[in-house]
């Protein structure tokens, strides 16, 4: 078996794509409490445990319509967040688990190299707040809840390690710093990928915009710098504008699939595939640093399937 092309040298290579959604492909399979582990709704990343089938299903639907890397189903489980369920004293091993399954689905795919990313959302609080209950974690656990979950994820054989959904810059520096912690300690070198969350007018949720975000991070030894979530393409134009006019670190771009509308209480996305695979194949067009695209809410293996289509029909123009 030849050795799979490093992630970094993949990306200088080509344009890569990510994943869709995994919560709403979650939804499909319609989970009652008691397919989460002890009864716990809503405990996504514990269906590891209980339903490993399922997320590897969600994984080789997204790879089957095209992805380049999928993420790991541990966007909530840094130690901080597991400890919500009961999970905190096995971070590691739990993360270790999920990446593994992940790579195992990856391995049945060889018809060209496939990259696991090592899903990390925010623990749910604002270290950069004065607010009395979100901002009063000391930044020493924050930090280790974070260390503990990269070192389960780069054992269990992940690519690269994401940070993501980020809406306190202050968090997002601590899990970088988390995340070199535990490559020193596991001896293995990951790159890793910083991302922020702005709302339709370019802020993060306590007000610093991309510029500052940027400039926090920017030189704290990340490999790429990106956007996700929160809206869709068109509300990132500005901000993926200047990133680009930054030249010193590849963009990640994954928006949702448009703007969230309220339908009876329930947040739907409405972007069609197409008009996805539209905007995103003019970002590419427009924004040279932009070399990673996929999928965030409200997107699905079709939305890939797009991205796929206007990656190739791109690759395929410069070959020509």
């Amino acid at each position: 078996m030849t050795e799979k092309e490093p992630f970094l040298d993949a990306l200088k290579n080509r344009i890569l794509l990510f994943d869709g959604a995994m919560g709403t492909e979650i939804q499909r399979y319609d989970p009652k409490p008691e397919d989460f582990p002890n009864n716990q709704d809503g405990f996504n990343d514990g269906l590891v445990i209980t339903h490993p089938e399922w997320i590897k299903q969600i994984h080789r639907n997204y790879l089957d319509a095209g992805s380049d890397c999928i993420e790991t189903n541990s966007f909530g489980s840094n130690k901080i967040k597991l400890d919500e369920y009961g999970f905190g004293d096995q971070t590691i091993e739990f993360n270790k688990k999920i990446a593994t399954l992940a790579s195992e689905v990856c391995a049945e795919y060889s018809d060209k190299p496939r990259y696991v990313i090592g899903s990390m959302g925010p623990t749910g609080y604002l270290p950069s707040s004065n607010d009395p209950d979100l901002g009063q974690k000391p930044l020493d656990e924050i930090r280790e809840a974070f260390e503990l979950q990269a070192e389960g994820l780069i054992l269990g054989g992940v690519d690269a390690l994401l940070i993501e959904t980020s809406q306190d810059i202050l968090e997002v520096k601590l899990v970088i710093e988390a995340c070199h912690n535990a490559i020193k300690k596991t001896g293995k070198k990951i790159p890793i990928i910083a991302n922020t969350t702005l709302d339709q007018y370019g802020k993060m949720l306590l007000g610093t915009n991309i510029q500052a975000a940027y400039t926090t991070v920017s030189d704290m030894g990340i490999d790429v710098f990106g956007l996700n979530c929160s809206t869709g393409p068109i509300e990132m134009t500005p901000s993926v504008r200047w990133l680009d006019e930054q030249n010193e670190h590849n963009v990640l771009v994954v928006p949702n699939a448009g703007m969230p509308e309220n339908d009876g209480g329930q947040a739907v996305y409405k972007m069609t595939p197409e008009k996805m695979g539209k905007a995103l194949g003019d970002f590419l067009d427009d924004y040279k640093k932009v070399r990673i695209i996929g999928g965030c809410c409200g997107t699905n293996p079709e939305h890939i399937k797009a991205l796929r289509k206007v990656i190739d029909e791109r690759a395929n123009s410069v070959e020509g």
